[in-house]
């Protein structure tokens, strides 16, 4: 494990996976920018945040989203200290932000302990296994519903 941060520290990112329902989210974290990082013909800058190669308030559209995303990095106290970059699949929008949130958290923890206790109370490094449930034999076509019995 020591060698694995090592490599990552390195490289100048930390990298972590997060997941929730059927979405899962890969993340860098930069702590510094090198300066031949570009995405979408931009140079990568301490707090910007990139999803699926594009900026972050652009793939989530509304505000609550960007409350959310902000939320691990706003406890810590690191809000304008890192950059990101997220691979996002699987699951709907909201599945996708929490598992970047999850990411993003275990970044954090990895980086400092102090983080990890803040992060921890809040709940953010709890994986949310809540999954859809699948369709079962003779239960006519959905998870829980039961075949309709014959009136005669």
């Amino acid at each position: 494990m020591a060698e694995e941060k090592k490599n990552t520290i390195k490289e100048g990112y930390i990298a972590t996976v997060g997941r929730r329902k059927e979405s899962v989210a890969r993340i860098r974290l930069y702590q510094e920018v090198k300066s031949n990082l570009e995405i979408l013909g931009e140079k990568v800058k301490k707090g910007d945040f990139f999803v699926n190669n594009k900026r972050a308030f652009d793939y989530f559209k509304d505000k609550i989203s960007k409350l959310q995303l902000e939320e691990p990095f706003r406890i810590t106290n690191t809000l304008d200290k890192f950059a990101l970059t997220a691979k996002v699949s699987g699951g709907g929008q909201k599945g996708q932000l929490e598992a970047i949130i999850h990411a993003v958290s275990r970044a954090l923890a990895k980086l400092d302990q102090k983080n990890r206790q803040i992060l921890k109370k809040k709940g953010f490094l709890t994986r949310d296994p809540r999954v859809r449930q699948r369709r079962n034999v003779g239960m006519g076509g959905k998870a829980r519903r039961k075949k309709q019995s014959p009136k005669r």
